[in-house]
């Protein structure tokens, strides 16, 4: 047979090159899918854009852009020019014939495969560290723009005498570029090694010199150059120890020098710095000496000095030195950490007023005028009442109230205000129409009475402006909520598509088309093609509801837009809704932080503004940051209808707002330009007084040995009215403290000492901001250490007989208990305690106001409002005490008390009966709170009656035991919600 060619295994099989038209498909396909990934970056970046300007503070975009454009650059280009000359250099300095060895024999397989390529090697390399280097810096645009443009303090360490701006704007920037050295340097070594080792300049294995002399002098440069940086690292640490955390027995949170670090480390330092000085000048002396033996000398003394200077001499005076006398040896360290800190924080005004916190009911009737005087007492509690509004206000099942609603003033009146905003979840047919063309918004205020509730409603909110649209109080405003804290979605408006604007009470939809000048124009092809892209959502690039006026609505959460203009503050975690000049505007609490204050103990903000009511929505944004410096510096505002920003600068004396200011000009209004009416709605932030009332815990000791001592540390109580141990919330509320002349309206909260539940002292921020007085603290310091704290009040009041009859009740009647916020007023040298308490029956979606009690010294009123309650209290007799239940001021006529059995029997008779009744009445009707209180109120006569029967006789009388509604095994030490199943 003859050969065909095919070999043994066949005929052969010839690839040919693809056809023309092939190429040219997937040279096109090539191109798309380049074009594709493109149009996705460019996508993000012009969205970005378009946003910015949109809100007008595309200034901010543009600074944040260039300024990102320029380290990425700078850095990018110093890191590939360092590598890449050094790559280079070892290159030209490879010898000119490679030893005759193994080891060169397999390199030089890797030299003659790189050598076509050295050139494209060589710019890969180095384009690639330039790439990582440069994306590392652009994370550093802060620090570069607070360096550049970093204002005085006017405040020294007392340490260096350094302006404390060098620690909060220099030494971060420092830092940075003493790191970015490091690691230009070790890069640099690992190229340069690696280059040599090929060529040939390194052997590890072939005979004779294992480096050439060029190769040596090169690396000893390197070395050189690492160990100056290391040298100029000892040298900042010097002042890093004035910004240094560190544990000590004090404060877990300790920052600053201790007498340790001045005594043993700071001279270690500096020793240190003079070592590392002397052994890099001789790495780069090899230049001339060829020689490695003295650097190699120089570097083991520096770490061995590392070791012994820097390691086991600050062990040994901390060991010998310290710790026999270390309240006396750290004593000058603690006064200046509590110094700095009270300055750092805001809270160096503060000083402690004894108080002594034990009431007593001397003289009724003016105790009971200064009890109405005290304060406002808020009755409907904003952490309560959300329920009530969704069920009473909510009008259509797609709007939403926030779960804790939010108080104000209006026309001198604390106020409980909450936005009707949109909730997607209860649209009965979801689409992408519905979803983000047709619901678009909210719709009104609902507001009610803090202090008071309806008249004939069983306890339900007084509201001063209601109904769809609301009317009321408010007057006429735009009452369209696009922009809140629960509109996370995006919406389309203005265009062809028309959106629902409410529903009207007798049927109808009313529609609206947006008239706002917020959102992006969608008219464009690009726009649509960008969000398209961005948004992942085909549908905007085709779809026919969109047309000439439509724009887009993102971003529309007030925090949100906040933070995104002004990145550089941190965001507060409760946005309030005020109507301001006939529009809705969101206001918000910004702060301006630092962690470089010299000796200022730091703290956690989303730690230290936890309570018991924070959750995803009210926690502080960049709640993970860590301070020990921190200003209310800004006033921020958003409009609910076009989402316009607004920045106010609030403290003007904030060096911090000063250098951001610089660096960011015009985005922050003066503040003279604050509106009248806005500025009657501003106040003091919560979580900027949670922060200062976790610093005063510790740090409202001025003493060194006493605080050393931690004798008169404090707590923040947890929450009496939750089941979990979470911190008590502050509480806003218009008061009179003591040698106030009048109501202000305040921030207060509770302090124990640590690990005890006994009342220690209580503090109050005025937070009306159009008062003189706005932001002072008011720390009073209870001196009698017998008084009962938050959690004791509330364990007390579980265990008084009427309210552990009326919770047991309520379970019995299926029915649920709610305990709304225990308010705690200073009165007569004492503190009045008032809680409202709420029903909520079976049945029932909402709590009502149902009882009231107040608590003063060892009196306790418990009634169905707080006029009655405080009657009890400071009843012109005086109030029977806890342990004799006290008759309601309603109580239905009684005949004389009588003695003997007979009496006693009558009294048990009457008592069953209106035990009976009382339970009836809530089975019938789990929300008729009158029937329920007239027999309770006759239950209680009935049980007075009993008791003074009893104490008539010689004995106990029998039967006496089986006195109904007073069963003693109710749980004294229960928590409030034990006897509220599905509380």
């Amino acid at each position: 047979m003859p050969d065909r060619g095919g070999g043994p295994t066949g005929p052969r099989i010839r690839v040919g090159r693809p056809s023309r038209r092939v190429r040219t498909l997937l040279m096109t396909l090539g191109v798309l899918a380049v074009l594709a990934m493109v149009f996705v970056m460019f996508s993000g970046f012009w969205t970005d854009w378009l946003w910015y300007r949109s809100v007008d503070y595309s200034s901010v975009f543009t600074t944040t852009l260039w300024t990102k454009i320029g380290l990425f650059a700078v850095f990018g280009l110093l890191m590939a020019t360092a590598v890449g000359v050094n790559i280079w250099l070892a290159h030209r300095l490879r010898p000119p014939l490679s030893a005759m060895s193994l080891e060169q024999q397999s390199l030089d397989r890797y030299r003659m495969g790189i050598a076509p390529y050295k050139k494209w090697v060589l710019l890969a390399i180095t384009a690639l560290v330039g790439l990582i280097a440069g994306a590392s810096a652009t994370s550093q645009w802060r620090t570069w723009l607070m360096w550049v443009n970093g204002v005085s303090f006017g405040q020294k360490d007392p340490q260096f005498q350094m302006d404390v701006a060098f620690y909060a704007f220099d030494l971060p920037w420092y830092r940075f570029l003493l790191g970015f050295g490091f690691a230009a340097v070790v890069l640099s070594l690992i190229a340069a090694a690696l280059t040599h080792y090929l060529y040939g300049g390194l052997r590890i294995t072939s005979p004779g010199a294992r480096a050439t002399a060029a190769a040596t002098g090169h690396l000893s440069v390197l070395l050189g150059l690492f160990v100056a940086l290391k040298a100029v690292a000892y040298w900042l640490d010097r002042y890093g120890l004035a910004v240094k955390s560190s544990d000590f027995k004090a404060t877990d949170n300790w920052t600053g020098l201790r007498y340790v670090d001045a005594n043993a480390y700071l001279p270690a330092k500096t020793i240190l710095f003079c070592i590392a000085v002397i052994c890099a000048l001789l790495f780069f002396a090899t230049l001339w000496r060829r020689t490695w033996q003295l650097p190699v000398i120089g570097f083991g003394l520096m770490v061995l000095s590392a070791i012994l200077i820097g390691g086991l001499y600050p062990a040994i005076v901390q060991k010998f030195q310290v710790q026999p006398n270390e309240q006396a040896k750290e004593a000058p360290y603690i006064e200046k950490n509590i110094e700095a800190t009270r300055k750092a924080y805001g809270i160096d005004g503060v000083k402690p007023a004894d108080y002594l916190g034990k009431g007593q009911v001397k003289d009724p009737d003016q105790q009971r005028k200064n009890a109405d005087d005290a304060a406002s007492y808020r009755m409907n509690d904003p952490n309560i009442v959300s329920p009530t509004f969704q069920q009473l206000e909510q009008e259509r099942k797609y709007y939403q109230f926030p779960a804790t609603l939010d108080v104000d003033r209006y026309k001198g009146q604390d106020t409980v205000i909450g936005l009707r905003e949109l909730n997607l979840a209860g649209v009965d047919k979801r689409n992408w129409i519905n979803d983000h063309f047709t619901y678009t918004h909210g719709f009104g205020a609902v507001t009610a009475k803090g202090t008071d509730t309806a008249e004939g409603t069983s306890g339900a909110p007084d509201f001063t402006d209601s109904g769809l649209p609301t009317k009321g109080m408010l007057g006429d405003y735009e009452q369209r909520i696009y922009y809140g804290e629960k509109t996370t979605q995006y919406s389309i408006v203005g265009g062809p598509q028309k959106e629902l604007d409410y529903e009207r009470d007798g049927g109808g939809q009313v529609t609206t088309s947006y008239k706002g000048k917020g959102g992006i124009d969608l008219s464009g092809p690009l726009n649509r093609a960008a969000y398209a892209v961005a948004f992942s959502e085909p549908q905007i690039m085709y779809s026919g509801a969109i047309g000439d006026g439509s724009k887009i609505l993102y971003n529309r959460t007030p925090k949100e837009r906040v933070e995104a203009v002004a990145p550089w503050l941190t965001i507060d975690g409760d946005a309030y809704p005020a109507v301001i000049g006939k529009r809705i505007q969101w206001v918000i609490d910004a702060y301006t932080t630092t962690n470089g204050y010299p000796y200022a103990s730091r703290t956690t903000l989303g730690d230290t503004t936890a309570d018991s009511l924070t959750d995803r929505q009210r926690a502080v944004v960049a709640q993970q940051n860590q301070v020990n410096y921190i200003r209310n510096s800004v006033k921020a505002t958003v409009d609910a209808y076009d989402g316009t920003v607004t920045l106010y600068e609030w403290d003007e004396n904030d060096p911090v707002l000063k250098t951001w200011k610089k660096a960011f000009p015009g985005t922050v209004k003066a503040k003279g330009d604050i509106p009248e009416e806005l500025r009657e709605h501003l106040r003091y932030p919560q979580d900027m007084f949670k922060v200062q009332r976790e610093l005063l815990a510790l740090y409202h000791v001025t003493d060194a040995g006493q605080f050393y001592n931690a004798s008169d540390a404090w707590q923040v109580p947890n929450d009496p009215t939750k089941s979990d141990s979470n911190a008590v919330p502050p509480y806003y509320l218009s008061m009179k403290l003591p040698g106030d002349q009048a109501q202000q309206f305040s921030l207060t909260t509770t302090f124990t000492p640590s690990g005890r539940p006994n009342l220690r002292a209580f503090m109050a921020v005025d937070a009306d901001a159009k008062s003189s007085d706005y932001g002072r603290i008011q720390l009073l310091r209870v001196t009698d250490d017998n008084v009962d704290g938050p959690e004791q009040v509330q364990s007390r009041l579980n265990r008084h007989g009427p309210i552990a009859t009326y919770v047991r009740d309520l379970k019995g009647a299926d029915s649920t208990i709610k305990y709304g916020n225990l308010l705690t007023v200073p009165l007569d040298r004492g503190f009045l305690y008032v809680e409202p308490i709420y029903a909520q029956g079976r049945g029932s979606e909402f709590p009502l106001l149902s009882k009231v009690a107040v608590v003063y010294g060892q009196k306790i009123g418990f009634a169905d409002d707080l006029a009655g309650a405080l009657g009890q209290v400071f009843g012109a007799e005086g109030a029977p005490d806890e342990e004799t239940p006290p008759a309601e001021p309603d109580e239905p006529p009684t005949e004389p008390p009588a003695t003997g059995d007979a009496a006693l029997q009558d009294a048990i008779a009457d008592a069953q009966k209106a035990y009976d009744d009382a339970r009836a009445a809530l089975e019938k009707n789990p929300t008729d709170w009158a029937a329920y209180g007239k027999a309770q109120a006759a239950l209680e006569a009935a049980l007075q009656r009993a008791a003074d029967a009893q104490k008539a006789q010689p004995e106990s009388a029998p039967g006496s035991e089986a006195t109904p509604g007073a069963e003693p095994d109710a749980k004294p030490d229960a928590k409030p919600d034990e006897g509220a199943p599905g509380d």
